[in-house]
């Protein structure tokens, strides 16, 4: 295959996976600035941050299939020519995300006490995370209609809306961080607030253009009781395949915490930065995931297998640009993300370690985009628990590394960074590589199997 002719399959691919990109890096975006404001409060402050960030994207993560499992029942029904099914069918997504969202808000208000404690941080770190998330909570419900929403979209063949309101999103964010933070010194809860604010105001347009659109086709407004049953039963596995990946994350952070401040510190920069890469890549795996479903929708078996087939090959091709730019930035990205000089001789290494993973997590991210779109989520919920089995060993080991480098443990970063971006990310890519190979995820209509 030659990358330099680009056909009318790739233009296909490049017009939803262009604009996905802007919307997937939204919510990563908003805690880079978070981390580069914060970073230079000091590494208590960091930490903080990276402890509060990891448990309500882990909250939120697990929820993602919100996106993942509307994207494809309103994708299917597109490609099948019921768009006032296809959009009716996202409607019960953002019904079934609202409901989701209020009762989550008043649990994460009730428990972050508990959910802080899990972890063993200090007084003063745990302090601030605790500070960071009372408010945050608050723009959760509005967190999970914009997922939903991004998956209606996405469903219909449409990711420039999401990119469009993304970048607003993201620039009025940075603009309610640098003031709440530093213009009325808040601190850390300028930041969440500035965060919750920007969060509600993309959810408000996002339903406004949704509400539209269903006025425009007929599509009725009001929650139909079998449409959000079978948005929770799609999303079912993929809540499971979530949870597993979200246990690995929190797992991996529970190692780094209790590594100490300045570990947990440099690994909140390094998982920020992976988040960014991550969904840079994933960007592909959203084309998959609309294209995938409307040509399953459609009953047409060759145009999946031709689309999948391209979308590892670019996904190789991105995968291995963004690893040399990683590498080559690694000495100077330190320098921005912190102001602490033990911390930036820390960091470069591990992010040298972290590019040459990237490709393999393309082919993962890729994989794990078409198989959702092809609404195989019994499989990745049950391979996604044996990931987590061959992974925790891993997790194990590290603990038992010990090569200090001006009093931050390098060598238990490096260690960690190459169990999680080798060894996790590697066993994901086998299980994912066996299932394409074979024909039993490629089930046709407008309902996935």
């Amino acid at each position: 295959m030659c990358f330099v002719r680009i056909d009318s399959l790739d233009r296909r691919i490049f017009a939803l996976a262009v604009p996905a990109l802007g919307a997937l890096v939204a919510e990563p975006l908003f805690l880079l600035t978070d981390t580069a404001m914060i970073g230079h409060l000091g590494a208590d402050a960091l930490a903080a941050l990276g402890l509060a960030s990891t448990i309500i994207t882990t909250l939120v993560g697990l929820l993602i299939f919100l996106a993942y499992a509307t994207t494809p029942l309103v994708a299917r029904r597109l490609g099948g020519g019921d768009r006032q099914g296809a959009i009716g069918a996202g409607i019960d997504g953002l019904w079934l995300a609202a409901g989701l969202g209020v009762i989550l808000l008043a649990a994460g208000l009730l428990g972050t006490p508990l959910f802080v404690s899990f972890f063993p941080s200090t007084v003063v770190v745990a302090e601030g995370a605790t500070a960071y998330l009372m408010v945050s909570w608050f723009g959760l419900p509005g967190m999970l209609l914009v997922i939903a929403a991004t998956g209606v979209l996405r469903g219909l063949q449409d990711t420039k809306t999401p990119l469009v309101i993304a970048l607003y999103g993201f620039g009025a964010n940075i603009v309610l961080n640098a003031v709440l933070i530093y213009g009325f010194d808040l601190g850390l809860v300028g930041s969440a607030w500035g965060t919750v604010i920007a969060q509600w105001a993309m959810a408000c347009v996002f339903l406004f253009l949704i509400r539209k659109e269903a006025l425009t086709y007929g599509a009725k407004l009001r929650p139909g009781l079998t449409g959000i049953r079978q948005a929770a039963h799609s999303g079912s596995w993929l809540l499971l395949r979530t949870l597993s990946l979200r246990i690995a994350l929190v797992a991996t952070v529970f190692v780094a915490t209790s590594l100490g401040t300045e570990e947990l510190a440099v690994w909140h920069i390094v998982f920020m930065l992976f988040s960014l890469l991550a969904l840079a890549l994933d960007a592909l795996a959203i084309a998959g995931q609309a294209l995938i479903g409307h040509d399953l929708g459609a009953g047409n078996h060759r145009a999946v297998r031709d689309v999948t087939t391209r979308l590892i090959a670019w996904g190789f091709v991105s995968g291995g640009v963004l690893a040399v730019v990683t590498g080559a930035l690694s000495p100077l990205l330190p320098l921005v993300m912190t102001s602490e000089t033990s911390l930036q001789d820390a960091l470069w290494p591990v992010l040298v370690l972290l590019a040459v993973s990237l490709p393999l997590a393309a082919f993962v991210f890729v994989l794990d985009g078409v198989l959702i779109g092809a609404g195989d989520g019994k499989y990745l919920a049950l391979t996604g628990v044996v990931n987590l089995a061959l992974y925790v060993p891993l997790l194990w080991l590290v603990s038992f590394v010990e090569a200090p480098v001006e009093g931050v443990n390098l060598g238990a970063l490096l260690a960690l960074e190459a169990a999680f971006g080798v060894g996790y990310i590697g066993a994901r890519a086998v299980t994912l590589g066996l299932r394409y190979r074979g024909k039993a995820w490629l089930a046709v209509g407008n309902t996935p199997s």
